[in-house]
Order: structure tokens, then C-alpha cells, then sequence
């Protein structure tokens, strides 16, 4: 029987993935911050719930730890993801410490505490849950976009070194996912920025309509999944229609010209 280490499996699109690993035949080790308020899987065999925040480093280790000492891993997904937007300004040290250490460093760290466990067996394989906002950007996203563009960098540049070793590394690029992530993303405000940010939410809210716009978590987890059992040599994945056509757009016309089309569709300029 396989096995899949998941993080960030609390909701959304982690607890998607959780289900449809254990659905396939999978032994999965679901990670959330606080195992004791989810019971979503106590009655799933096969489903080992362990406590990890993913930005504390000694938590790290000693998770990892303990599901390699349990079995065997294959595959270990980073999903655990938090997001802020608005004007650079009005971020604090707190929120820019929290951005970029659970959307890229935490990843990083659950990587490096698993890498001499495929190296020493010569396989398995890390996928990495970045976004859209990695490959193409928008107002008011700067730091997500420094933490997904990030991972998308370190992803690729980690797959020279994993290869000589039989390991895999992906990164798979949703879009606008219809789950509690995009209603629990913070907003932050500053005066200065309020008419452009009224214009750029307006737009926002229009495209991003939850009951007809984006993907389900479960039609994402599916592309995971399947990016987790197609063998392809391949590390870069779109995941949605969405994230598809937009990610398209952009190699088709440019990055300047990409920069200058969402200039005039977000803030009418």
C-alpha cells in the first residue's frame, strides 16, 4: 500500500485530497496545526492525523520523524498555504513574516526533513500546491506572489539535484479554487490605495463567483492525484481552466504585455 504525507489538511483542499488518497487504497498521513479540533477523518482506516506547523522547525523534523518511522512515505504533498493582499504599505512585519514562512518556507522544510528519506530508498516524489499567482500576477498580491513565484523557482531548481537520486518534484499551479481559503484571505487597507483596491475587488468578486467560477477542491485534488501517479518527467503543472487559459495568455503575448492587459482589467488603466 502506498503512502501520501499531506499538510494544511484541516479543509479545503487538503481535506479533499485526504479523501480521495484514502478512496484510491493509500495510507495517508493528514498534517494540520491542531489535530484536536478536526475528527473529519476518525472513522477512516488507513488515516494517521499528526500535528505539524509547518513554521515551526523543530515540529518539522519531529513529525517527519515520527511518519518515517511508521512506514515508508511516497509521496509528500505541501498544501498548507495562508494569504493577505493589499497595498505593501499596509502589511505588517507580522503578516510579511507569515506570508513567505508558510508559503514557501514551510515547504522548504518539510522537503529538506524528507530528502534523505527518498535518497537513501532512490525515490519518491514532493509536490508542491502553488497557484496561479506564481506564473502570472495581479494588484495587491505582491508578497503571495513573491511566495508562489518563489516556489515555483525552488521547485524547479530543486528537481536537478533530486533527479540523480530517482526523486521527483512538482509544482502544480491552481487557479481560483471555490473552498474557505479564498474566503479567509486577509485584506489589508490603506488610504492612499482605496480607490485603485475598490476597483481591483470589484473586478474580483465579479470573476471569481463562487457558485460559477474556478474549480472544486475535489477536481483539483483529481489533478493531483494525478500528477502524483502519471510517472511523467514533468515539473510544472496548470490545474483548472482558469489557471490554464491565464497562464496561456501570458506565454502568448508576453510578460510585458501581460502586465499591461491586467493593468487595464483590474484597475481601468
Amino acid at each position: 500500500m502506498k503512502r501520501v504525507f499531506i499538510t494544511g489538511t484541516s479543509s479545503g483542499l487538503g481535506s479533499a485530497m485526504v479523501q480521495l488518497f484514502h478512496s484510491k487504497g493509500w495510507n495517508v498521513i493528514a498534517t494540520m496545526r491542531n489535530p484536536d479540533k478536526i475528527k473529519d477523518f476518525d472513522l477512516l482506516e488507513e488515516v494517521t492525523v499528526l500535528p505539524l506547523d509547518i513554521t515551526n522547525p523543530a515540529q518539522v523534523n519531529s513529525t517527519v520523524a515520527a511518519a518515517i518511522a511508521s512506514g515508508d512515505i511516497d509521496v509528500v504533498i505541501n498544501n498548507a498555504a495562508y494569504g493577505t493582499i493589499g497595498p505593501l504599505e499596509s502589511v505588517s512585519d507580522e503578516q510579511l513574516l507569515n506570508q513567505i514562512d508558510t508559503n514557501l518556507l514551510g515547504a522548504i522544510r518539510v522537503t529538506k526533513a524528507f530528502v534523505p528519506h527518498f535518497r537513501e530508498k532512490r525515490s519518491g516524489l514532493f509536490i508542491n500546491i502553488s497557484s496561479i499567482a506564481g506564473l502570472v500576477t495581479f494588484p495587491f498580491d505582491s508578497l503571495y506572489h513573491a511566495a508562489k513565484w518563489g516556489l515555483e523557482g525552488w521547485t524547479e531548481g530543486m528537481s536537478y539535484e533530486l533527479a540523480s537520486f530517482g526523486i521527483g518534484i512538482k509544482a502544480i499551479a491552481p487557479g481560483f479554487i471555490r473552498s474557505e481559503f479564498a474566503s479567509n484571505i486577509q485584506m489589508t487597507h490603506h488610504e492612499a490605495y482605496e480607490p485603485l483596491m475598490d476597483k481591483y475587488l470589484e473586478v474580483v468578486f465579479d470573476m471569481m463567483d463562487p457558485d460559477t467560477s474556478g474549480s472544486s477542491v475535489e477536481q483539483i485534488a483529481e489533478l493531483v492525484y494525478e500528477a502524483s501517479t502519471d510517472g511523467k518527467d514533468q515539473v510544472h503543472y496548470t490545474a483548472g481552466t482558469d489557471s490554464v487559459s491565464m497562464h496561456e495568455r501570458r506565454l502568448a503575448i508576453g510578460a510585458e504585455a501581460s502586465i499591461k492587459e491586467m493593468s487595464h482589467l483590474f484597475l481601468a488603466r
